[in-house]
């Protein structure tokens, strides 16, 4: 498996490659990458065979900003034939590991959306067939790695797996979170998968409680702060805009109107957002700030990455974070992720160990 197949929102193919090849190149697993604007994914072709499942091995999933998924992969099957395609794939499929769930997949395109149908009504005769042939388990086991069909085309499909452990549990890397009607605006489900797909388990159970403080940097009109009101957060709501009425009559907001770049909170609060649409490089260096001076424990925030030159735009502002808080001292953990509510920006997380 030679093949690394990376999903991502499209538009952002050159972003995902370039990432691909720095981790890949620091562990040595030499290769190229094919990749076009608009598909969806990036193909990383290794020079070794094994090179793919190597990557899965020694890369954090986690630690990839742009990717939504990863597959471990052999060539591109070309030419199913119409009338019979699950005997082809059963062939291709030999010597595989077994697998604990099989997902059929596509590109989150446009192009794609009328083959998300045809994949649809060919999961189940799929399972059954891969079932019966003893390359997936009798039920579904979470235990064993997922194997993908990732189609092109009803003809074209890469056939790949990914650990259970270190990938995207969701098909197609997506988490679909359904809009509250109550919150002020769509922003809200950005910090809303922020904290599914970033926080573990037990840090929500800590760090989304009642009683904590918060502070909401570029709040209005209060799509963030309504998620910190949701968790009986006490919110200092920061934006010279106006504020949503009903989140200012939940007893919990207190709104300050002042820039968010001049903001200092009179004492250290638990949670420090930002979503304030300005220079990535601007927003990088104020979150160290925060953290520097203490003023938080954590934070999660956007930067809006320019239209050009993005992934060194991110590696520029995370490197800013990494100077700076060690410059002061100051143990930090910090992870990126182009969530699929984020447009053009990827989220931060930065947290004290």
């Amino acid at each position: 498996m030679n093949h690394l197949i990376l999903y991502c929102r499209p538009g952002f193919e050159s972003e995902c490659a370039a990432e691909i090849v720095d981790l890949a190149q620091t562990r040595q697993v030499f290769g190229y990458v094919k990749a076009s604007g608009g598909d969806g994914y990036v193909c990383y072709v290794t020079q070794t065979p094994d090179g793919a499942r190597r990557l899965q091995a020694e890369i954090r999933f986690r630690d990839l900003v742009f990717a939504r998924q990863w597959i471990a992969a052999g060539p591109l099957i070309e030419g199913l034939p119409t009338s019979d395609r699950i005997e082809p794939l059963l062939a291709a499929a030999q010597g595989l590991p077994q697998c604990g769930e099989l997902l059929l997949e596509t590109a989150d395109t446009n192009a794609a959306k009328e083959l998300a149908t045809f994949c649809r009504k060919f999961t189940s005769p799929c399972v059954q067939a891969f079932r019966r042939a003893g390359l997936l388990s009798a039920t579904r086991d979470r235990r064993l790695p997922r194997l993908h069909l990732f189609f092109l085309d009803s003809t074209r499909v890469y056939m790949g797996v990914s650990p259970v452990d270190n990938s995207s549990p969701y098909s197609m890397g997506i988490r679909r979170l359904k809009f509250p009607g109550q919150a002020p605006s769509r922003s809200t489900l950005k910090l809303e998968e922020a904290w599914l797909e970033m926080l573990s388990a037990k840090e929500r159970e800590h760090h989304l409680v009642p009683g904590l403080t918060a502070v909401d940097l570029g709040a209005a009109p209060g799509g963030w702060t309504w998620q910190l009101v949701r968790q009986h957060m006490r919110v200092t709501a920061v934006d010279n805009g106006p504020m949503a009425s009903e989140l200012m009559e939940s007893g919990l907001v207190e709104h300050v109107r002042e820039d968010g770049f001049r903001y200092q909170p009179p004492k250290p609060v638990h949670w420090m957002v930002c979503d304030i649409a300005d220079k990535p490089i601007r927003v990088a260096d104020r979150v160290a700030l925060w953290f520097a001076q203490g003023w938080c424990e954590r934070s999660v925030f956007n930067l809006k990455l320019p239209m050009k030159k993005r992934y060194q735009a991110l590696v520029q502002c995370r490197d800013l974070i990494h100077a700076r808080l060690g410059e002061a001292g100051v143990p930090f953990e910090l992870d990126f992720k182009h969530l699929y509510h984020d447009r053009e920006e990827v989220t931060g997380y930065l947290r004290r160990p």
